[in-house]
């Protein structure tokens, strides 16, 4: 896909532009999204009506990507690790360690829905781990 190499170009030249600052992550060429002990970065993402946004866990702790499914666009599909239909069943199912995605894993979706989808992390929420995909007709 040519926006990930785009992406990961301009992460390249953000990193040597950004030498020295703590917590900044380059993109790779396999994923769009990472995610730090409590963060995913970057933090939104915007693309086209048809792409599909890859999320890689880069880090040691397990976490989700969940969409927020009451704030989604009409129409569009609902989203989460695990593969669940609904914000409340993927909130359920963590307790049983469903729907984890541990280190070096990675989740992926196809947008078709044009709008903002706001997804988060079940487990590090109240800490902040969310994040958004913006998707442009």
């Amino acid at each position: 896909m040519r926006r990930r190499r785009f992406l990961a170009a301009v992460g390249t030249a953000a990193t040597v532009g950004s030498a020295g600052c703590a917590g900044f992550e380059p993109l790779a060429d396999d994923y769009d999204v990472g995610m730090t002990a409590q963060a995913y970065r970057p933090r939104e993402v915007t693309v086209a009506v048809g792409d599909t946004v890859v999320w890689k866990n880069t880090s040691t702790r397990a976490h989700s990507v969940t969409a927020y499914g009451d704030s989604q666009p009409d129409g569009a599909a609902y989203f989460a690790t695990g593969g669940f239909d609904d914000t409340a069943t993927a909130r359920e199912a963590w307790d049983d360690n469903r729907g984890v995605i541990t280190n070096g894993e990675t989740f992926e979706h196809t947008f078709e829905t044009p709008g903002r989808h706001d997804y988060f992390c079940i487990p590090h929420e109240t800490a902040g781990m969310v994040g958004a995909v913006i998707v442009e007709a």
